[in-house]
């Protein structure tokens, strides 16, 4: 029996004994972060599957995974031997887990999950189904805790601050700037739990979760006073004095529980329904929820100019340590094979060696060949591709650097590409273009860009699975809302106009199973286009500074246009790295950035 297969029996005996019937285990934890620390690893340890997004439900006769299209080629693999069956959610025929779990219980029984990681709003959800089948719903029951042995540590790592000239915001006026929309809504106090929200108002940094640069924590802010709840073993001299002087309180992580008790029955209190979970926010009993977004969120997500003039010094040190990487890779792949691992170390190692670098920003993405199919590939030590023979080569990867997050997907053969790989790269580059090239009026959302971006793929038959773009933070997660470019969204949300200073990738891509995978991905930050009596227009700059591989091209795909953008992309990329690089680098940059003819384009 395999090791999954006996914690899922332990699993079950755990439930029978609680008397629960359907259990809930969602890849999730207190401030519903995208990545979690070990200690919430609770979906991993149980099923076995490593991706970053996933959910379980288990009953007695059945145990299943539900992931997007991201994962499904992944999970196959990773669920082997653990007893749960993939559920492959998005694909038009998978219910939703709430739905499946309706359908298959019946009335009377208990469907359970820890409510101190469930958002409010998926709560809500799950509670309205549960009154509608009449099944009992318990949002306060851990069966992993028992069961798991050995579990790991909760993060205690030090904190530290987020300084100029890199910071370009003061506390003060992060607060004032929250302090005010909440007068506008109501609000005498806002609980805040989501990470990046906490780590931006704050101007701190931490190392709690693995590529994002936060710290566990939740915040209490009214008009008169800031609260920090965290484990004040994180709070060296500097940043005790630090927040000292910014007026602001800091209380043990587990005392949150009894401030909001504290609350009065008058007190209005906001919370984001979909960033607060269930059970943190079950000690305030009394209070009147006012259901909106963290004013933070949005204030985040638009960068200011000076912000962004360091995200353009940001890019060109990442953008010359890609070119340090690519002169390296280009000459060993001719002598002997590279694997996927020595690309991710070698590609961290060329970005560690650029001022200011202090992680990278998510686990490297180098995906050969038919892994490439798989959008989230990720190469372990035990199981990995030498690159070598032809093929394409899909590198996604990114830095966390004092001034900025980077995040860049370039696409580069190995051997010769065939006719159909580069009409496959030609179709995600035109797509990739036209979003760069888009103007759009002020009110316009992510939602309704994304056709630019997945129209050359439409009419040729084609699509992806995954958004087009996601927001990125400043020196904190890469991914980052409130906007993105999707058609797809979940029920319930709203679309977000984008914003002038918003920062979101752009990343269209094909993939064909078990063949290989396209995706060319540049990040882009909204700027003022025009201004008149028809209407106020925005455009995107791009920022990544890096060259598009066009030995994949079929120029006879590309209109003229899109062979001009593509040549000035690279004259403006060999003009702001050259002074950055030497020796193999700078020659690998003359070489990639030389311009495409034109006599051979489409029109």
């Amino acid at each position: 029996m395999s090791v999954y297969l006996s914690r899922l029996e332990q699993l079950r005996s755990a439930m029978q004994q609680a008397q629960v019937d359907a259990y809930v285990v969602f890849s999730s934890d207190p401030h519903l972060s995208e990545y979690l620390p070990d200690y919430y690893q609770g979906r991993a340890w149980l099923s076995g599957f490593e991706g970053s997004a996933g959910s379980l439900v288990v009953t007695a006769d059945f145990a299943g995974l539900w992931t997007d299209s991201r994962y499904w080629v992944q999970a196959e693999t990773d669920l082997q031997d653990s007893g749960f069956e993939l559920m492959r959610w998005g694909d038009g025929h998978t219910p939703e887990m709430v739905d499946w779990v309706a359908a298959h219980l019946q009335v009377g029984q208990t469907v359970a999950f820890d409510g101190q990681v469930v958002a409010l709003s998926q709560s809500q959800t799950w509670q309205k189904m549960a009154d509608q089948s009449g099944l009992t719903l318990d949002q306060n029951v851990d069966l992993l805790a028992p069961i798991w042995p050995n579990r790991p540590e909760l993060p205690c790592a030090p904190l530290f601050v987020h300084e100029p000239p890199f910071c370009q915001r003061h506390v003060s006026d992060n607060l004032q700037a929250v302090r005010s929309q909440m007068q506008q809504l109501g609000a005498q106090t806002h609980l805040i739990s989501s990470l990046d929200d906490l780590a931006w108002l704050f101007n701190l940094r931490g190392s709690d979760v693995a590529y994002n640069p936060v710290f566990l924590a939740h915040a209490l802010i009214s008009q008169d006073n800031a609260t920090l709840f965290i484990d004040q073993r994180k709070i060296t001299a500097q940043v005790a004095h630090y927040l000292y002087q910014q007026n602001i309180e800091v209380q043990p992580y587990s005392s949150l529980a009894d401030a909001l008790a504290e609350l009065s029955d008058s007190t209005t209190l906001l919370v984001n329904p979909s960033a607060v979970t269930v059970g943190v926010l079950a000690a305030a009993k009394q209070v009147q929820l006012i259901q909106a977004a963290n004013p933070s969120t949005l204030l985040k997500a638009c960068k200011n100019q000076a912000e962004i003039a360091q995200v353009r010094q940001t890019m060109a040190q990442d953008g010359a340590a890609l070119c340090e990487f690519f002169a390296w890779f280009e000459q060993t792949v001719l002598t002997r094979a590279v694997t996927e691992l020595e690309v991710d170390e070698q590609i961290t190692a060329a970005r560690a060696r650029r001022p200011h670098f202090i992680s990278p920003s998510f686990g490297t993405i180098a995906a050969f060949g038919p892994n490439g199919a798989m959008p989230h590939y990720q190469a372990t030590p035990d199981s990995y591709s030498e690159i070598t023979g032809d093929g394409l080569l899909l590198i996604d990867s990114g830095g966390q650097y004092a001034g900025g997050t980077t995040d860049i997907t370039r696409v580069v053969p190995v051997g010769t590409p065939t006719a159909e790989q580069k009409k496959d790269y030609t179709l995600v580059l035109k797509g990739m273009i036209s979003l760069s090239m888009a103007v759009f009026a002020k009110g316009v959302t992510g939602q309704q860009l994304d056709v630019v971006a997945r129209m050359p793929l439409w009419q040729a038959g084609l699509d992806f699975g995954h958004g087009t773009g996601h927001g990125v933070g400043y020196f904190l997660n890469v991914h980052e809302g409130p906007q993105s470019i999707s058609w797809r969204t979940r029920p319930g949300a709203q679309p977000q106009p984008l914003q002038l200073g918003m920062i979101t990738s752009n990343e269209p891509g094909l993939y064909r199973a078990n063949q290989w995978g396209i995706r060319i991905e540049n990040l882009i930050v909204c700027v003022p286009h025009l201004r008149n009596e028809f209407a106020e227009l925005y455009a995107f700059e791009t920022l990544t500074l890096c060259p598009i591989d066009t030995r994949c091209i079929d120029p006879m795909l590309l209109t003229m246009a899109e062979i001009q953008w593509l040549n000035q992309y690279h004259q403006e990329v060999y003009v702001r790295l050259a002074p950055l690089v030497s020796g193999e680098a700078l020659a690998w940059l003359e070489q990639r950035t030389q311009p495409l003819a034109t006599t051979n384009c489409s029109n």
